[in-house]
C-alpha cells in the first residue's frame, strides 16, 4: 500500500497528460494561463486548498456563483467530479462561507467578476443553517456542563459516604 501523498502516474494517466500538453500547445496562450496544471488532490480538503489558491472567490470566501461545478470543470480538465462536489460541499457549508452568504448581495464567478444577485431566499437558509449550528453546539455545551456537575456531585457523594464509612468503622 503506497501511504505518500504523492501521486505516481500510471500509464493512462501519461497518455492522457501528453494528449492534453499536445491540446495545450494548440491552445491560445491565454487558454493555457487560465487552465492551470492538473494535480490530482488525494482528498476533497486539498483539492479546496488547490482552489483557493487558484480562484479569488474560494480563498476570499465569496458566494459562488450557481454552477459554479461547471465553471471549474471547464477550467480545470480532468478533475474528478465526485471530489469537487465533495470539495464544494464542504466550502459551502464552512461557517464563513455561510456568513458571507448572509450579507451578499450577489455571487462570483471563477474569474472574480460579478454573476448573479443573491436570492432572499439563499440568504435566510444560510441564516437558519448558522443559527442551527450554533443551538446545537450551545445543546452539545450545555449537556457537557451538565453531565460534568453530575459527575463532580457523584463525587462529593461519594467521598462523604466514604469520609462516614470511615468515621464510624472506627468506633465500632
Amino acid at each position: 500500500m503506497n501511504t505518500s501523498l504523492t501521486h505516481e502516474p500510471s500509464a493512462a494517466d501519461e497518455s492522457a497528460e501528453s494528449a492534453e500538453s499536445t491540446n495545450n500547445a494548440a491552445a491560445a496562450p491565454s487558454e493555457a494561463a487560465a487552465a492551470a496544471p492538473v494535480v490530482p488532490a488525494p482528498s476533497a480538503r486539498a483539492l479546496l486548498k488547490q482552489l483557493a489558491q487558484q480562484f479569488p472567490p474560494f480563498r476570499d470566501f465569496l458566494p459562488l456563483a450557481i454552477g459554479i461545478d461547471k465553471q471549474i470543470l471547464a477550467q480545470v480538465p480532468g478533475i474528478d467530479r465526485k471530489l469537487m462536489r465533495a470539495a464544494l460541499g464542504i466550502h459551502t457549508g464552512s461557517q464563513r462561507y455561510l456568513r458571507a452568504m448572509e450579507k451578499a448581495t450577489v455571487r462570483y464567478n471563477l474569474d472574480g467578476s460579478t454573476g448573479a444577485e443573491v436570492t432572499d431566499v439563499h440568504r435566510k437558509h444560510a441564516k437558519d443553517t448558522l443559527s442551527e449550528r450554533f443551538r446545537k453546539e450551545a445543546e452539545r455545551k450545555k449537556a457537557e456542563r451538565e453531565a460534568q456537575a453530575a459527575e463532580e456531585a457523584a463525587q462529593r457523594r461519594q467521598e462523604k459516604l466514604e469520609q462516614l464509612t470511615a468515621k464510624f468503622s472506627r468506633k465500632g
